[in-house]
């Protein structure tokens, strides 16, 4: 006979389900509510992560000087100042060459326009002179008539200038304050919460501190990849301005994908104008290989180990985090996504069952084992 339904347990599933299914409605409008005051606070948020994200990076060297008895104001204060000269160096290992170079850019941008021309010229396009003279006429009548919007579009270009400008100014005096004072958050902390969240939340915030420790390394690690592969195959196309260029490609690897595009897109204009576009064209391929590694096994591989995420899903949260939230969002998905593992171990280990102590019988002879009679 065929099995009947029992009205009791359908009823008794049924309301587990609704049960359930208010709760996870619960939980996701909260954590709407979340991300919507965090979206109202962005000016605040925003240098508040990357004074964290500077600060797990430049905390070694500070640990090392307050062992050795620095004070921790002073040992703050000498990394914060040696953390600027890098950054100053950095920029001025980018500019001087560049500059020092740039007549001869210029020559070369003048003649690769001029090939690009002669080349449109010939078979197969055979654009005459006076086609490339209306399109630029169009070009220009085109500008003119958007001048409105160009200048809409300058104006708020120098806006995102001066608010990235702020927010670096204020991220690097969070870094000081966090290098000072970050051994006492945790006791502070631990002090101003109550019962059991007194322990649980400093515990999950070491974790969380380790956790971004491990980012930072790794996509340092990866940048650093990224640069000695393809500075080197610059290097054996005899490119000019080498070296600016891989401290230009490990410093855009903080910047997922758009860094990468923008790096890559310097490189091989660069290689264009001072070689010709047949290197150009192969250091477009090395980049695109050296790219496609990084970004699909070198980086997986090296953060899954790091910070404990499979690489399946490290790729899944970049990929989210930009459509999401665009370059910002690329940038801080992989650690989000690292700190939201951090919380549900914790979580995870907090409900588990604790192992179950054996007998005293068991303890001598062996779990499931049974006495001989």
């Amino acid at each position: 006979m065929p099995a009947t339904l029992s009205s009791a347990r359908t009823r008794a599933a049924l309301r587990a389900s609704a049960r359930i299914s208010v709760e996870l409605l619960l939980v996701l409008g909260m954590t709407a509510v979340v991300l919507w005051l965090l979206g109202q606070m962005w000016s605040i948020v925003w240098p508040l992560v990357l004074g964290l994200l500077l600060t797990t990076l430049t905390w070694p060297l500070t640990r090392f000087l307050r062992r050795r008895g620095w004070r921790p104001a002073p040992a703050a204060s000498v990394v914060t100042v040696l953390f600027l000269l890098v950054v100053t160096g950095i920029v001025a290992l980018i500019a001087v060459p560049v500059a020092s170079q740039s007549g001869e850019l210029a020559d070369g941008v003048t003649k690769g326009i001029h090939q690009v021309r002669e080349w449109a010229a010939g078979p197969p396009l055979n654009i005459g002179e006076d086609q490339i003279a209306e399109a630029s006429d169009s070009a220009a009548a085109r500008l003119q008539s958007s001048a409105g919007s160009m200048v809409t579009t300058v104006i708020t270009g120098v806006n995102t200038v001066v608010d990235g400008v702020v927010t670096a100014v204020l991220a690097l005096f969070l870094m000081f304050f966090f290098l000072k004072d970050g051994p006492r958050f945790l006791p502070w902390l631990a002090r101003q919460l109550p019962g059991r969240l007194a322990t649980d939340i400093p515990v999950v915030a070491a974790r969380s501190w380790d956790t971004l420790g491990a980012f930072v390394r790794s996509q340092a690690l990866v940048g650093l990849l990224d640069a000695v592969f393809i500075g080197l195959g610059l290097w054996i196309l005899g490119v000019q301005l080498v070296l600016p260029l891989a401290v230009l490609t490990f410093v855009s690897a903080f910047v997922p994908i758009v860094g990468a595009l923008f790096a890559g897109l310097v490189a091989v204009l660069i290689t264009l104008v001072s070689n010709g576009v047949t290197d150009a064209l192969i250091a477009l391929a090395i980049i695109i290989v050296v790219q496609q590694l990084e970004g699909n096994v070198f980086q997986p591989m090296i953060q899954s180990r790091g910070l404990g995420l499979h690489a399946a899903v490290i790729l899944l949260a970049v990929t989210l985090g930009g459509s999401l939230a665009g370059v910002v969002g690329s940038l801080l998905a992989v650690p989000v996504a690292a700190l939201i593992a951090v919380f549900w171990n914790y979580l995870r280990e907090q409900l588990s069952d604790p192992p179950q102590e054996p007998e005293p019988d068991e303890r001598e002879t062996g779990v499931g084992v049974a006495t001989p009679s």
